[in-house]
């Protein structure tokens, strides 16, 4: 497959440029030339130099200009940096958001596969308590609670019915008809680019799942909807109960969902650390990013761990439109 791969740099005060060299290192010269880097070129570049990376970079125009060239091809954002890893808030979050809308334009190319945002401080995108998925969601249109956050890896997938919003609003915010439209959203994927029919393990909501008390968002809620799902032929099981599901009951399953962020992640995380990549689910091209944060207390250490980042570019190229 020889279609485009759009690497969206993200927080300009982060890990980022650091994972992205350490990852240029690594990859072959057949996906080097598939490769568009959004970012500010200045920057990016005083970054290397302010980090001692040998790297080449070409700054293009667009994503047909010199495909078979291996440097670092980056398309410009055009906005001045004064200082390498202290830069106005004012003028990140402009960048992010300039880079973002590029690069969600850009994905929508037939030549490109898919698109990867490096991480970024969410507090940058003006808005409060949304991340780069509810973001690109509303960029696209979505606005029927269809689109899915998917923690992967190839042992096993985990997915919050709701994202970052507070814990006190998870019980007021799940629905049924949210969860219907969440899983229906899972499995079309699935089928779709990884060519299985998934196995959905559903968590309660409550400890225990309230012992399944008759006004328990389990009865009101949770149940009706994997009713309403099994009938559309979609193999899920539940109300399962979160406080052991991942000691070793989740190997029976593709895919956990739960009902809210950390519920999931938590567990996911303590396990398989820096192995998984966060997936954007029912846009019209494949987004993925890196799971985990801009971890300014690296930067300039050489610690950071580029696994993830690496598993993005390797899946674009596996599974890319």
């Amino acid at each position: 497959m020889n279609k485009k791969i759009i690497i969206f740099t993200g927080d300009p005060i982060s890990i980022n440029s650091e994972i992205l060299y350490k990852c240029w290192k690594k990859i072959n010269n057949s996906t080097k030339k598939k490769i568009y880097i959004i970012s500010n070129f200045n920057l990016l570049e005083r970054q290397f130099i302010k980090l001692k990376y040998p790297i080449k970079l070409l700054k293009v125009k667009d994503i047909y200009q010199n495909s078979k060239d291996t440097r670092l091809k980056i398309i410009d954002i055009n906005l001045k940096f004064k200082n390498v890893f202290k830069i106005p808030t004012a003028n990140s979050s402009k960048f992010i958001i300039n880079s973002l809308n590029y690069a969600h334009r850009l994905a929508q190319n037939p030549d490109v596969s898919g698109m990867i945002n490096c991480p970024i401080n969410k507090k940058l995108l003006n808005k409060a308590n949304i991340g780069v998925t509810e973001y690109l969601a509303s960029k696209s249109n979505i606005k029927d609670d269809s689109e899915v956050m998917l923690i992967h890896n190839k042992i096993i997938s985990v997915s919050p019915i709701t994202t970052h919003i507070d814990l006190r609003k998870v019980s007021k915010t799940i629905s049924k008809e949210k969860i219907i439209k969440k899983i229906k959203t899972i499995d079309k994927w699935f089928m779709k680019n990884l060519k299985i029919k998934p196995k959905i393990g559903m968590l309660g909501l409550n400890p225990h799942n309230a012992e399944l008390r008759v006004n328990s968002e389990e009865n009101k809620i949770i149940i009706p909807a994997i009713l309403n799902l099994k009938r559309f032929g979609i193999k899920i099981t539940g109300p399962l109960v979160s406080d052991t599901i991942f000691i070793n009951s989740y190997k029976k399953y593709d895919v956990l969902v739960g009902m809210y962020h950390d519920q999931i992640l938590a567990p996911f995380k303590t396990m398989f650390k820096f192995n998984a990549i966060n997936i954007t689910l029912g846009l019209k091209y494949l987004r993925v990013s890196p799971d985990h944060g801009v971890a300014t207390d690296l930067i300039g250490k050489n610690k950071a761990n580029s696994s993830s980042l690496l598993e993005c570019i390797n899946f674009l190229n596996k599974y890319g439109k």
